[in-house]
């Protein structure tokens, strides 16, 4: 049984996400050495080129994600984040179709995105990739990284 998400724009302003986010910066800088976290602390997330969503089942909150305008025809996934208990129940495939979706309303060619490369990122890079997403060059202000893939998608 697949599960049903309501997805909203977001305004950052709730405690559930503020939670959600610290626990996201947390595991990349575990995962990570600090030169390679590319994750945005929430005060950049409510920066004019990004567009925040959060996905909720009922009043609990599922996940979430952004986009941020890189130009008129490329956009980038960041923050996409399921929480532990919807792990596995379709919360991060909902979202990842939303920003697809967002994406294609707002008339992008190309959709990319930044994740880690060590093992505990394998479970989103699989989703991207079972998306359509590829791996790429660096792409933005992206640079080689041997903790770090970037993978894109033509829309």
């Amino acid at each position: 049984m697949t599960e049903r998400y309501s997805i909203v724009e977001d305004d950052l302003s709730g405690a559930e996400i503020a939670a959600l986010l610290g626990y996201h910066l947390s595991e990349m800088r575990a995962w990570s050495p600090p030169e390679s976290v590319h994750a945005m602390p929430i005060e950049r997330l409510r920066a004019a080129d990004v567009t925040f969503y959060s996905a909720w089942q009922g009043a609990r909150l599922a996940a979430c994600g952004a986009i941020k305008q890189l130009d008129p025809a490329h956009g980038e996934i960041k923050s996409m984040r399921a929480d532990p208990a919807f792990r596995g129940r379709g919360a991060g495939k909902a979202m990842l179709h939303h920003l697809i979706a967002v994406a294609r309303e707002r008339g992008y060619t190309r959709l990319s995105l930044e994740t880690g490369r060590p093992a505990p990122f394998l479970p989103a890079r699989r989703l991207y990739e079972s998306h359509g997403f590829a791996e790429c060059p660096p792409f933005a202000d992206y640079r080689e990284d041997p903790f770090s893939i970037c993978m894109t998608l033509d829309l």
